[in-house]
């Protein structure tokens, strides 16, 4: 969701049924924790991790074009003990869940054919008359995130002639495997810095390790992974530190490892397939190849002129939908031989940031510390928004 719009989030993420339980919320946890482990109030969403409980967060407010206090109410700004009151609007979600559920179930097999997005499309309220004026106007162009494989599309260039052309864009085999580490520095912001520019450090090693370090002005925000287990951490969190479970967020992660050395990209991505029509982005014709990280679909769409990385599109499965989450490449440079991108935009259903880098140092030496579970700062201090 972009920034200015109304369903830009106030500094969390999008609430639908969310509630929030305090207690032991900063001792790490001896078992996955779920929703209803954390937060009060949870009654058909219970059973689901707490990450995947935030997206469906998002996910509510996608689809309904809606933030965190369009559901419940300017008092939950800074007071999580009143996201669990139970008002009219979040007994209605619940109902639309069950019902959208049970036609999945009845209707189409359990295939999840029907979510809260079908109907909604960004309104609280479900069109039930068509418009005349969508009807007869020019529509608008299309997503190219949502172009989809057909048998009528050339299969040449192949996946692999897509990706052995992105190693040669960005420096060729050698000099691509003989980066083994960078560290990095620039500048971020996002709704989680008041769209603010705040520093932020960017830690990777080819071995599979990443952390991406962002100093807002209430506490450091992070995500990492030691290339098995992942974690994130931040000040707006429902809890001091998450770790990640195995699906979408965690695949995602893993992704973002290995896209930090493409020489790893054909282990990362099984069932790779191409066949895609010809599409767009930013007016700039781009050839596309998709596969599988875990158990999460992911496209990656690569300038047919340069043979660049321009973007990744992958989808997190919830319980209500799946979640989509684009992160647009820009700015390559050259760093040991090997062109980086020093820009990144992340648009996922919960915000939109940005990241751009100043400086990128390759092949330095890098404490382990920096892929280890981070750790929370004893007194998290708040400051108002000036």
């Amino acid at each position: 969701m972009l920034f200015g719009l109304k369903r830009t989030l106030a500094g969390v993420s999008a609430c639908m049924v969310l509630s929030f339980r305090p207690a032991q919320a900063q001792t790490p946890a001896p078992k996955v924790l779920m929703a209803e482990d954390v937060f009060k109030n949870v009654q058909v969403l219970k059973g689901i991790p707490v990450n995947q409980f935030m997206e469906t967060m998002g996910f509510f407010s996608a689809a309904l074009g809606y933030n965190c206090t369009n559901c419940h109410g300017n008092d939950v700004l800074g007071n999580w003990e009143k996201y669990a009151d139970d008002i009219p609007v979040k007994r209605t979600a619940r109902r639309m869940v069950q019902v959208v559920a049970a036609i999945n179930k009845t209707q189409f097999g359990g295939r999840e054919a029907v979510t809260c997005y079908t109907c909604h499309r960004g309104s609280p309220s479900p069109k039930v008359v068509p418009s005349l004026v969508e009807q007869y106007t020019e529509p608008p162009p299309d997503d190219p995130n949502e172009v989809e494989m057909t048998s009528r599309a050339p299969k040449v260039p192949t996946a692999d002639d897509i990706l052995n052309r992105y190693i040669d864009a960005i420096g060729g085999a050698q000099k691509v495997n003989a980066l083994t580490s960078y560290a990095g520095t620039g500048r971020y912001d996002g709704f989680d810095s008041y769209h603010g520019k705040v520093p932020v450090d960017l830690y990777a090693k080819a071995t599979g390790e990443h952390s991406v370090v962002t100093h807002t002005q209430n506490g450091d925000s992070v995500t990492v992974t030691n290339g098995k287990t992942a974690w994130i951490m931040g000040p707006d969190k429902p809890m001091s530190v998450l770790e990640l479970v195995p699906g979408g967020d965690l695949d995602g992660v893993k992704l973002d490892a290995a896209l930090a050395f493409p020489g790893t990209l054909k282990k990362t991505l099984t069932g790779i397939k191409t066949g895609f029509p010809a599409t767009l982005i930013d007016d700039r014709p781009v050839n596309v190849i998709q596969g599988m990280v875990g158990t999460s679909p992911v496209k990656l769409f690569f300038d047919k002129e340069t043979g660049l990385l321009t973007r990744m599109y992958r989808l997190s499965h919830t319980v209500i939908g799946s979640v989509p989450i684009e992160v647009d490449y820009s700015d390559y440079r050259e760093v040991a031989g090997v062109k980086i991108p020093f820009q990144w935009k992340n648009t996922w259903t919960d915000g939109q940031s940005s990241y751009a880098f100043d400086e990128i140092k390759p092949n330095v030496a890098i404490d382990a510390a920096k892929f280890a579970r981070p750790v929370p700062p004893a007194k998290p201090v708040v400051k108002p928004v000036q």
